[in-house]
């Protein structure tokens, strides 16, 4: 199985500054993935500045099983949040809030984030995060992350927001594989015309085989996307 986590930045072209949904639907189309985890999406309705982008990148794509995870909503732009577009069949979806730090420990910006957590067909379960900017919003992504995660078949990926040095995955790492590593550890994918940090991570449970990991070279949205290839221990030979 082939799995992208990919922040889209709602879909903005970063190069031209505009919204940009072919480009941002062969960028996933050419990596060949087969389900993709999708950060910064909107999905408006009637009266919204932006459509269902989910939906969208869902049908240009051709991976036609798609669920929209609403974090916030920001009027007039609409919900905003995580997005998941798949290959298999989608089971079961649920969207789960992060706590907001509650007080709020530092004077940086805050916004609600959201878990998005899925069911695959094949016994997977997938969960789609973006972490906050702030050390406590880490804290509370994690909780919230280590409380979902399950030890077979589970896929967590998304814009963590931190760098692999920072201690806060380690409960993660404790539990799940880092994909990259090995393959391409500490490689950067922020900003995608320059990049400087790694901050977007795909993991694995512990018993699937991860056989090739990547960032992608390709300068699309703000964020290169991070690729990697999956399968079953039990099927390696």
């Amino acid at each position: 199985m082939k799995i992208m986590t990919f922040n889209t930045q709602h879909c903005v072209n970063y190069l031209k500054q505009c919204i940009d949904y072919e480009l941002i639907a062969r960028t996933i189309s050419d990596t060949g993935a087969d389900i993709c985890g999708l950060n910064e999406m909107f999905s408006g309705k009637a009266g919204d500045t932006y459509p269902n982008q989910t939906k969208i990148l869902s049908e240009l794509t051709g991976l036609t099983n798609y669920y929209f995870a609403e974090a916030v909503n920001f009027p007039p732009e609409g919900p905003y949040g995580n997005g998941f577009i798949s290959k298999y069949p989608i089971l079961s979806a649920s969207t789960i809030k992060i706590p907001d730090p509650c007080p709020k420990k530092y004077n940086g910006y805050y916004e609600t984030r959201c878990v998005l957590k899925a069911k695959i067909e094949g016994g997977y379960t997938v969960l789609v995060c973006h972490f906050g900017l702030n050390p406590d919003e880490h804290e509370n992504a994690v909780k919230t992350i280590l409380e979902n995660i399950t030890d077979e078949k589970c896929i967590l990926m998304g814009d963590f927001n931190v760098t692999p040095d920072n201690s806060v995955l380690d409960p993660i790492r404790e539990r799940m594989s880092d994909t990259s590593l090995g393959f391409c550890e500490n490689t950067p994918s922020w900003p995608s015309d320059a990049p400087r940090v790694k901050i977007d991570y795909i993991f694995v449970s512990r018993d699937l085989h991860v056989e090739y990991a990547e960032v992608s070279s390709v300068i699309a949205s703000d964020h290169r996307a991070h690729i990697a290839i999956i399968n079953d221990k039990e099927n390696t030979y």
